[in-house]
């Protein structure tokens, strides 16, 4: 029997193992930094909190991958249970049932401990907003911008919102594409406070802060919204599992430009596998998806080349350009794994994982940076 979509009666038990795994990281910082002040350990937990948000992506791109989306077809327990083991009948008949659908024991612990991950860090975001409250109402030295953490804090909760629509919409691709784009969101808000920790430092650092010539600081904006858009489209092409619909490179099908469908590649409210009338969705809608993707590829690694290039002119900026130019090399690499390899799912995961590095790099950037004013003149070092 179908279970209802939405039972919330293991809600505060979900919760409760959430809260004992944030506990963790959460009491390893507090020993860690305990002789520091209070700003230094906030640091630190932002910089943890931003690594397992990190991994948390990379689980959400490997519960979707393995097609574990749907291992626990209600929200936000797995059968009204607080654990798959509660469930471990209603999973046995599932897959009875149907032996090659969503439900099977494995993926129903993929899914729960994704969901377990995700309340974790949604418990130490909590920690850091009360702390940077807490911390300005003492009026603490270096005490950080209370309201970065707060709105990190409301976008978890939104977060957590299209997670559980992910579930009860039945992996509604705009909706699995906005969930993952809105975990890059949050790493990118996340590494934000966990390079420039608190408003009181941020101020006094900068007048160190790197200057850049305008020109350069409009081009790191616009990349790191050009590598959004190309994020979007990857995650368009995951969700509707179009992948596979070219399995070589840099030809598709046997020719440069094979036949497609771009009006329904398009469409973008409506169920997986269908056209908005309901209509099976088409091969060449398929095909015209994974183009689309190729293509602005191709113009995102040439912004992102010549960024990376531009920052490296200028001595405080080498390391992030260094990164930079990695992480877009791993990108390549993972992306024609993906087609050439048949979509293996150590590429898969790490390419979803490299594109939300580099959206931390960007912001990174941005955020040790300062765009020149006109009577200012910028050092570049000259390679």
């Amino acid at each position: 029997m179908q279970p209802a979509l939405y039972d919330l009666s293991p809600l505060f038990r979900v919760m409760l193992v959430g809260g004992v795994a944030a506990s963790v990281p959460a009491l390893w910082v507090y020993l860690r930094h305990r002789a520091a002040g209070p700003a230094s350990r906030y640091q630190a937990l932002a910089v943890v909190t931003l690594f397992l948000t990190f991994d948390l992506v990379l689980f959400g791109a490997f519960t979707r991958l393995t097609d574990s989306g749907l291992g626990c077809p209600d929200w936000p327990g797995c059968y009204g249970n607080a654990s798959p083991l509660g469930a471990s009948h209603d999973i046995a008949m599932a897959q009875h049932a149907m032996p090659t659908g969503p439900v099977t024991h494995s993926k129903a612990w993929i899914e729960m401990v994704h969901r377990y991950m995700a309340t974790a860090v949604g418990a130490l975001i909590t920690v850091m907003a009360v702390s940077a409250w807490w911390m300005r109402r003492r009026g603490l030295a270096q005490a950080p911008n209370p309201w970065w953490p707060t709105a990190t804090w409301v976008w978890v909760c939104v977060q957590g919102a299209f997670g559980a629509l992910t579930v009860t919409m039945k992996l509604f691709p705009a909706i699995v594409t906005l969930h993952l784009l809105g975990g890059y969101v949050l790493l990118a808000l996340l590494t934000i406070q966990a390079t420039s920790a608190s408003a009181g430092r941020a101020s006094a650092n900068r007048g160190a802060a790197q200057t850049i010539p305008p020109r350069v600081f409009a081009w790191t904006l616009a990349a790191l919204g050009l590598l959004m858009l190309q994020a979007a489209s990857g995650a368009w092409v995951s969700t509707n599992y179009a992948v596979l619909a070219c399995a070589e490179f840099p030809g598709c099908q046997g020719t440069l430009w094979p036949a497609m469908d771009w009006k329904a590649a398009m469409e973008i409210w409506r169920p997986l596998g269908l056209t908005a009338a309901g209509e099976h969705l088409s091969f060449q809608a398929l095909t015209a998806i994974h183009m689309a993707h190729r293509l602005l590829a191709g113009v995102t690694a040439l912004a992102l080349v010549g960024l990376a290039w531009a920052l490296f002119r200028f001595d405080g900026l080498r390391k992030p350009a260094r990164w930079l130019a990695a992480l877009l090399a791993l990108q390549i690499a993972t992306g024609l794994s993906n087609v050439v390899l048949g979509w293996p799912l150590l590429a898969a995961v790490m390419h979803t994982g490299g594109a939300g590095a580099l959206v931390m790099v960007l912001v990174w950037v941005l955020v040790i940076c300062r765009p020149a004013r006109s009577v200012e003149v910028e050092k570049e070092t000259p390679v």
